[in-house]
């Protein structure tokens, strides 16, 4: 019988910054997917505007559609590759984040 392993802690010690900006950029851009069908329906819901003004908030609502994806992912990279960078800084200064792991 193999006796059970004991918990180790680990130390996680650094980050690589654009591994963690693409996977974050990956991640954002999914959950900006979320919002299209939310800006395709402001852009159905402006049939009851005034003639006027139902061309550009359709146009605006398509936009939005299309560009969410793109700028939550962009701002995902950026965003992971300046986290990854803070805690690597933080991380020679006080440690990492300790996990405990069999």
């Amino acid at each position: 019988m193999i006796p059970p392993l004991s918990p180790t802690v680990r130390r996680l010690k650094r980050i690589a910054p654009l591994q963690l900006g693409k996977m974050m950029a990956c991640l954002y851009g999914m959950m900006g997917l979320i919002a299209v069908p939310f800006f395709f329906l402001m852009s159905m819901a402006t049939a009851n505007l005034p003639a006027q003004q139902r061309g550009i908030f359709a146009i605006m609502g398509v936009g939005f559609a299309i560009a969410a994806p793109f700028f939550y992912a962009a701002m995902g990279f950026v965003v992971g590759l300046i986290g990854a960078a803070l805690y690597n800084l933080l991380a020679k200064w006080i440690g990492g984040i300790e996990v405990e792991v069999e």
